[in-house]
């Protein structure tokens, strides 16, 4: 069986020559770390990591991710520039052989975790999220900085998200994510790249956020209501 493996970049740890050394091993998954999202992204830095995983036997065919940006997930002005770039890079990406690109609709956090080196038995360690170290957090008054949140915000720019989101709620939310895909399913199926949703994480609401991509019945609802295309439903593939 044949295997991909996450790569950050070069100032990745783990680098190109370990991952190479794992039995299976055939394809990264990356994407390009320097560029604001929103931006489209230079050919130069997407060519230059497909020849460094080719350098050392590997393929770059998964992208994870192309950022969708707060502007596309509110709905705001903004919001059609940006998925006008989103759509160039797929474009880019699928020249320099990537044929899949996954993606989320998470509202301001990716993921949520309350520590990044919970220890093993094995010495390996990995992330995790503990309810009880959650209890009594409150972004809107407190200043809080979880594991892995986007220290590009400030703790007031938070806030605001949070209430946009507040304001915009889950129907809004779902309206906003079939806006997106009508415009870039089409370009990704002429690609021949598979656009991958990744579940909300953790697939509930947080902090009064809206979570949408959480449960098989939910997204199934979400289909019945919303179409991408003239003849085409609300098309939603799970990584």
């Amino acid at each position: 069986m044949k295997s991909s493996f996450r790569w950050y970049g070069d100032s990745d740890p783990v680098t190109l020559d370990n991952i190479r050394q794992i039995p299976g091993m055939r394809s990264i998954v990356s994407a390009v770390y320097d560029v604001k999202p929103g931006e489209v992204w230079p050919e130069d830095s997407i060519r230059r990591l497909a020849d460094e995983c080719a350098d050392h036997g590997l393929i770059f065919d998964v992208v994870e991710s192309i950022p969708v940006t707060e502007e596309i997930k509110l709905g705001k002005p903004e919001r059609d520039r940006h998925i006008e770039n989103y759509c160039e890079n797929i474009r880019r990406c699928a020249k320099y052989g990537v044929k899949c690109v996954t993606y989320n609709f998470m509202p301001v956090f990716d993921w949520t975790r309350t520590q990044l080196d919970k220890a093993a038995a094995d010495g390996s360690t990995s992330l995790v999220m503990y309810w009880e170290q959650m209890k009594g957090l409150d972004p809107l008054k407190d200043d809080i900085h979880l594991p892995g949140w986007d220290s590009s915000y400030t703790q007031d720019e938070v806030r605001d998200l949070i209430r946009a989101y507040g304001e915009l709620g889950e129907e809004g939310l779902w309206e906003n994510i079939a806006y997106f895909l009508r415009r870039v399913i089409p370009v990704a199926e002429e690609c021949g790249v598979v656009m991958a949703l990744h579940p909300d994480d953790p697939p509930y609401p947080i902090f009064g956020l809206p979570r949408v991509i959480r449960t098989c019945a939910k997204i199934k609802q979400s289909r019945r209501n919303y179409r991408t295309g003239k003849n085409q439903r609300l098309r939603v593939e799970i990584t």
